[in-house]
């Protein structure tokens, strides 16, 4: 069996995707929490779902070198978000804790 990011359709549909309406919120979401703010339900589903299918092109990504970067880039992105919102989430908690 085939895997489907083979087919140059389905490759395209995926990365025009991530193009046009995953990374415009993740960039979104980015911006919230490099300002200080923290996730909602929504946001954290949305990761969640992000992540889980970035987790499913792994293996395409390993046999193909020029997407390697792309997906380095997009997992990093991902940690980055997810320590601040943490970070965010712990300095919210210490700040409310103590009034």
């Amino acid at each position: 069996m085939a895997y489907p990011l083979e087919n140059k359709g389905v490759l395209t549909v995926v990365l025009e995707r991530f193009e046009k309406h995953r990374l415009p919120r993740v960039m979104h979401i980015k911006e919230l929490v490099d300002n200080g703010g923290t996730l909602n339900q929504s946001d954290i589903n949305f990761l969640s779902q992000v992540l889980h299918d970035t987790q499913q092109y792994a293996h395409f990504v390993s046999t193909h070198d020029e997407y390697q970067n792309l997906f380095s880039e997009v997992t990093s992105l991902y940690d980055q978000i997810t320590r601040n919102a943490l970070d965010n989430e712990v300095r919210i908690r210490k700040i409310s804790t103590s009034i």
